[in-house]
């Protein structure tokens, strides 16, 4: 693999990180701003890690696809005749065209450009007028296939072919999941929030694993939950970031009747995070997806009980929406334009032992796990 990245830029950002959060710096804000350290990113961390997908209703049944883009590399994700999961890189093995576009049903893949044909195994079916050519057979020809896991009711594709699975990674997350949202299986796509942010994608990471600002940024999440439940949490690949409702009136939404009465959190290395908020059974999947070094897309899909939102959720989507992302892209912005100048490198990581929410301590396992995937490949 080329990079631009070598040993000494590796020990130059390096420095000022320590294991014990309580002595450590932040990450060197070099990573967060410089081209080839996003380049780094997406090769080192991104094409070597489980990436969120979609939720298992999409390519539940034989013949069911969706398609999505990983690192830059399109991928489809296929539900074959035999009930097998499959992902492959979605390129056709002819002239690299992509095969399949969106999401849906289809009896096999054929190529829009030349009309090579695929069985849904990824096996060469049909290739037009090659009877002619020399030492050419289409059982020689099958898609080049991509890791894919189903986990959680969610499913997850690896471009790292010697990657562990997910499951095995993330010791006992899927337990943990479960206990608190049994039914997510059976739950379904309600809507899509999206967003394009002007901040490199290690910073709305950070942003999300602390609550340290939100006294200050986000006085109406903090009505929301009661913040001195509110408990961090990390593991090897994860955190988990928990809280119970609020007893009072917030002018976020209104809670009193909800059914689910837990504010619960996972992130998941490094870009996947899963909340369960106060209201009906649900679980809202944030995508952090690096699109530049100073540029981030979004995604919040909200699964639900029933294709349609209630008034709750819709208030929860509004809230969402119109402001904690507002708030939440300000500070990570501002915290973008800072790292572009002169003025800072690195910041303490502010630390509480007893792990409350006002604690960075899940940052800095962030950190040390970029730092983990930096040395793996350029020490």
């Amino acid at each position: 693999m080329s990079t631009a990245i070598s040993p000494e830029d590796l020990r130059r950002v390096s420095g000022g990180y320590d294991d014990h959060p309580a002595r450590s710096l932040s990450l060197n804000a070099e990573t967060y701003t410089e081209a080839d350290w996003y380049a780094a990113d997406l090769q080192v961390i991104i094409s070597r890690s489980w990436q969120w997908v979609c939720h298992i209703e999409k390519v539940r049944e034989p013949g069911s696809y969706t398609t999505v883009e990983i690192a830059g590399k399109p991928i489809a994700i296929v539900r074959d005749w035999e009930g097998c999961l499959r992902a492959f890189y979605n390129v056709c093995k002819h002239r690299a065209h992509e095969l399949l576009s969106g999401d849906g049903n289809t009896t096999r893949i054929m190529c829009p450009y030349h009309a090579w044909t695929y069985k849904l195994d990824g096996q060469l079916a049909r290739a037009p007028h090659t009877e002619n050519l020399e030492e050419f057979s289409v059982d020689d020809i099958c898609l080049d296939q991509v890791q894919v896991e189903e986990f959680c009711g969610f499913v997850y594709v690896n471009l790292n072919p010697i990657a562990a699975s997910l499951s095995e990674q993330s010791g006992d997350l899927e337990t943990e999941i479960r206990h608190w949202a049994p039914d997510i299986d059976k739950l379904t796509f309600g809507h899509r929030l999206t967003y394009d942010i002007k901040s490199n994608w290690k910073n709305v990471v950070d942003n999300f694993l602390e609550c340290y600002h939100c006294p200050t940024a986000h006085k109406d999440f903090c009505e929301l939950v009661d913040m001195d439940t509110y408990k961090v949490t990390t593991y090897g690949i994860y955190s988990s970031h928990m809280a119970d409702a609020g007893n009072s009136p917030n002018a976020a939404y209104d809670v009193s009747n909800a059914k689910v009465k837990t504010h619960a959190v996972w992130w998941l290395w490094p870009n996947t995070c899963l909340m369960r908020y106060p209201g009906r059974s649900s679980m809202i999947v944030l995508n952090i997806i690096p699109a530049g070094p100073d540029r981030t897309l979004e995604t919040y899909d909200f699964f639900l009980e029933t294709p349609e939102p209630n008034d709750m959720e819709k208030e929860v989507m509004r809230y969402l929406d119109e402001v904690l992302q507002v708030e939440d892209i300000n500070l990570v912005e501002s915290v973008q334009r800072g790292m572009n100048t002169p003025a800072f490198s690195q910041g303490r990581i502010v630390h509480d032992p007893d792990g409350s929410g006002k604690s960075e301590h899940a940052v800095h396992h962030f950190h040390g796990l970029v730092l983990n995937a930096y040395n793996e490949v350029f020490a």
